[in-house]
């Protein structure tokens, strides 16, 4: 009955029975994958649409407080009936801005509307007004920014040109969602507030006044083929306009190219390293071709699902491809080692396929499915992190998948046609495997010692659990992008009396600004101020020899008290952008009353860069603000934390900030290099208890609030994932046995990668988390390989005992054939060359650190679980028995 089902489930045998139509379809997946992946795009993240809706009140309030009590907080009430969303606002003496973020992933226009659904319920006092409802998606972010400067055009026709040729020009490409001019603080006219300007700015290009022209791409447009784009047209441009010079001044472009293009470097060395391990072990050249074969007809076909998905070549998803390498193989060796072993046994190919794909089938299906049941979960995680690594979950998933189908149709038919019989003499006289002897006498000793071989098991998982506490913990991998931001925050002014009284007509005259409420001259004298600065720390910036280029905003967001200096660092430098950093931190002046803060480049802009972030909350404003001065002067003393700073607050003279409409202080912190973000919050959050009074609350929040919340999200994704695999073990053994064995031998994994992890001082985090999960796929392949087999020959009438010893010589080989492919496929990756190794490294070296205990242990400490746990079982079943009778 068993053998007639194994028969049923081999599509092997359809596959050898029509092999024209096997061909066929194959060829024609390869061709149509190729022209798929020609017309892919590639990105550093996915693209997730971050909707948030911005909206203005005014009302004639000369207080703050005032102006919370009758604006800001009935707005607030009536937006906070939206389910799921974050309220954030800003409240100035006559003026409230509220931010409404909505989850990941929602729709822009839909946000929008439940947004002015709620508004319609308001009740605000007759001479309040709100401004138009500004939708904005926080991906449509910056492409590219190009500096306009010149020796003979002077800056008011500089301007004029820019406006009625650049712009647009620039606008009309494809994917851009418009195109902003910047630097027209220079000139005062009415034509400074042009529709395509920032708010009044000053701009800067390695100490050159210049004007500068910033392309915003649309949500769903492909940031790299909108550079191009620009850059095409910006090349035409530069001829037909001679006396005008065009550069780039800021392109995040460029680091995406090179990190994707290392990437798929890294994926072809996976692919070279994992055929020469096939070679090596098969000696065999045309089995060696038909192995390796499934490896780009499984890529191709996975092009294909990517496409119809609508996802794009990012970093996460590549570097997955790259990964899975070594298990799209997988199934492919264990079926062309299976047929070849009956060839060698002196079976024609014909029949040596038939009856090896018979034989292995149902272990290469319920293996490969149980793998897909690991991956899967992944791509439904919740919240933003779900929406990361949504392509990520369902691209491997599909590739496992796909491999699978290659190797039980492809696979046979070509080893019918490629590998030869030998002869008869030439069977008899085979070697066997040159390891399998001496597997056999070290399988032999364990089968006798059970207890030792489950004592070190049991010891080598809590060495592994014990090592976690010395790991980094983190979210994502610091980049060495060779880019990063400087900003800075002046001092906000005390303004007199007669300068307010323009207020009104300033803000009716002029889009207004979200953080500034006085009049013209105060803004244009701040942003003069605001220009020294830049000035100065330009110079600082620009004396290390490490850096390129520095490109300076003056009134950075409409903020004429905010700066922003985007400094670019040359190829060839011998420091990392860390480094860098540190040396630039360094050398900055003190900014009196203000913030200078080094940070990093996000994969989106939301305006909170700092990795950092703390939400200090209470409805006492006196308690408030002196609880963050005390939590900040503590945590000065913290080592690993730089730039701390405190968002402003004077309840009775400017500003004052609400989360969730409660009143908000927050502090923000960046991190020196090698610093792990999760242990330096845990630290953060121990201090802030001690300091906090009775009425004043706090929440973590950024990227270390994701810290805090990942490994929640995963051990729910682990969960989901060894659930799936326990019940596709149950239906394929008929038993619960080789289910709790495959679960017992999971933790063996965990001792090698924390070991890898500790050596290397990598991340414990997002990427490596994925790297464990990763890790439970390659031990469950090589346990279902050996329980199956030796299922099959205790089915013959051979001896449990017998039956393992035998399982051992013969599946030895593709064993170890699987595990040498995946670790050397993980090898370009582990030793982290080329843009973006941060992100790849720590995911292969867990799993190249995992895969050498797991895989050794796994091969005594599973044979050990079979026959323990059978022995516990029947030991229970006859004391069930007698009790019963």
């Amino acid at each position: 009955m068993k053998k007639s089902w194994r028969e049923y489930l081999n599509i092997s045998r359809i596959a050898i029975k029509y092999t024209k139509v096997t061909l066929f379809v194959a060829i024609t997946i390869a061709i149509s994958g190729i022209f798929v992946f020609s017309s892919l795009k590639y990105a550093l993240f996915p693209e997730i649409s971050f909707p948030v809706i911005i909206v203005n009140g005014n009302i004639p309030l000369e207080t703050t407080l005032e102006t919370e009590k009758q604006l800001t907080n009935p707005l607030e009430n009536a937006l906070s009936s939206i389910p799921e969303v974050e309220l954030m606002s800003s409240t100035y003496p006559g003026k409230a801005v509220i931010n409404i973020s909505f989850p990941a992933g929602s729709n822009l226009e839909d946000s929008a509307a439940v947004v002015k659904e709620s508004l319609e319920k308001v009740d605000l006092s007759p001479n309040a007004s709100l401004e138009e409802i500004k939708a904005i998606n926080l991906n449509e972010s910056v492409a590219v920014t190009y500096a306009i400067s010149s020796k003979t055009i002077e800056v008011d026709n500089l301007i004029s040109i820019a406006r009625e040729n650049i712009v647009p020009s620039l606008e009309s490409l494809s994917g851009v969602k418009r195109v902003s001019l910047l630097g027209d603080g220079f000139i005062q006219n009415e034509k400074s507030n042009d529709l395509n300007s920032e708010p009044s700015t000053l701009t800067r290009f390695n100490q050159e006044d210049i004007l500068a022209v910033q392309v915003i791409k649309t949500a769903d447009s492909n940031i790299l083929d909108v550079a191009s784009a620009v850059h095409k047209e910006v090349t035409n441009l530069s001829e037909t306009l001679p006396d005008i010079r065009l550069t780039i001044a800021e392109n995040q472009a460029n680091y995406i190219e090179e990190a994707s293009q290392a990437t798929l470097e890294a994926l072809m060395g996976a692919v070279f390293l994992a055929v020469l391990v096939i070679f090596f072990c098969l000696r065999n050249i045309p089995a060696t071709l038909i192995t390796a074969l499934a490896i780009p007809m499984s890529l191709l076909g996975t092009f294909i699902v990517i496409a119809i998905a609508k996802f794009n070549l990012e970093t996460i998803t590549l570097l997955g491809l790259a990964l899975v390498i070594g298990i799209i193989v997988d199934d492919a060796i264990v079926d062309v080692e299976n047929i070849m072993r009956h060839i060698d046994n002196g079976l024609s190919p014909r029949e040596a396929a038939i009856k090896g794909t018979d034989e292995i089938g149902l272990t290469v299906i319920s293996s490969t499915l149980t793998l897909a049941a690991v991956f899967l979960p992944i791509a439904f995680i919740g919240g933003s992190l779900g929406q990361f690594f949504k392509p990520f979950g369902i691209t491997i998933s599909a590739a496992v998948l796909i491999s699978l189908l290659v190797a039980r149709t492809l696979s046979p038919v070509l080893a019918i046609y490629w590998i030869k019989p030998v002869k008869k003499s030439s069977a008899v006289n085979k070697k066997p495997f040159f390891l399998a002897q001496k597997y056999r006498r070290i399988l032999n000793w364990s089968l006798c010692h059970r207890k030792i071989v489950i004592s070190v098991a049991l010891i080598s998982f809590l060495v592994g659990i014990a090592l976690i506490p010395f790991i980094p913990q983190g979210f994502i991998p610091k980049l060495d992008r060779g880019e990063f931001n400087v900003i800075y925050n002046l001092p906000s002014p005390k303004i007199p009396k007669r300068l307010q009284v323009a207020h009104d007509s300033a803000l009716n005259n002029s889009e207004p600004s979200l953080f500034q409420d006085f009049s013209q001259s105060p803004e244009r004298f701040l942003l003069r101020k605001n220009y020294r600065v830049a000035s100065k720390l330009e110079s600082v910036i620009l004396e290390n020899p490490n850096v390129l280029s520095v490109y300076s905003i003056a009134g950075y967001q409409g903020n004429p008290l905010k700066g922003k200096i985007y400094v670019r660092l040359k190829e060839d430098r011998l420091l990392s952008t860390s480094q860098v950093q540190n040396q630039i931190r360094k050398k900055f002046p003190t900014l009196r009353g203000g913030s200078i803060s080094v940070e990093d480049i996000l994969f989106i802009e939301t305006g909170d860069d700092s990795p950092l972030k703390i939400a200090l909350l209470s409805d006492n404003l006196t308690s408030i603000e002196k609880t963050s001065q005390d939590l900040k002067s503590r945590l000065d003393d913290v080592p690993g934390l730089a730039d701390i700073k405190l968002s402003s607050i004077n309840g009775h003279d400017s500003l004052i900030e609400h989360f969730q409409k409660t009143r908000v202080v927050y502090l923000t912190a960046n991190l020196f290099e090698g610093v792990g973000l999760g242990d330096t919050t845990k630290k953060v959050k121990e201090i802030t208890k001690e300091l906090l009074p009775d009425d004043v609350d706090f929440e973590i929040q950024g990227a270390s609030a994701q810290v805090l919340s990942i490994f929640k999200e995963f051990a729910i994704t682990l969960f989901f994932a060894i659930a799936c695999m326990m019940v596709i073990l149950y239906l394929t053994f008929g038993r619960f046995l080789e289910s709790f064995v495959v679960f017992l031998s999971l933790p063996l994994s965990i001792v090698g990668a924390m070991f890898a992890l500790l050596i290397t001082q990598n991340d414990f985090g997002m990427i490596s988390l994925i790297g464990l999960i990763f890790l439970l796929g390659l031990l469950d392949k090589n346990a279902i390989l050996l329980m199956d087999y030796t299922n099959q020959l205790r089915e013959q009438g051979m001896s449990r005992h017998d039956a393992i010893l035998k399982t051992g010589e013969v599946r030895l080989r593709p064993i170890i054939m699987t595990t040498a492919s995946s670790i050397l496929g993980m090898l370009p990756i582990a030793i982290g060359l080329g843009a973006g190794a941060e992100l790849r490294q720590p995911m292969a070296v867990a799993i190249l650190g995992g895969l050498f205990t797991s895989s050794a242990l796994s091969l005594i400490v599973v044979p050990v679980l079979y026959t323990l746990l059978e022995d516990i079982s029947e030991k229970f079943t006859k004391l069930r028995n007698k009790t019963e009778f």
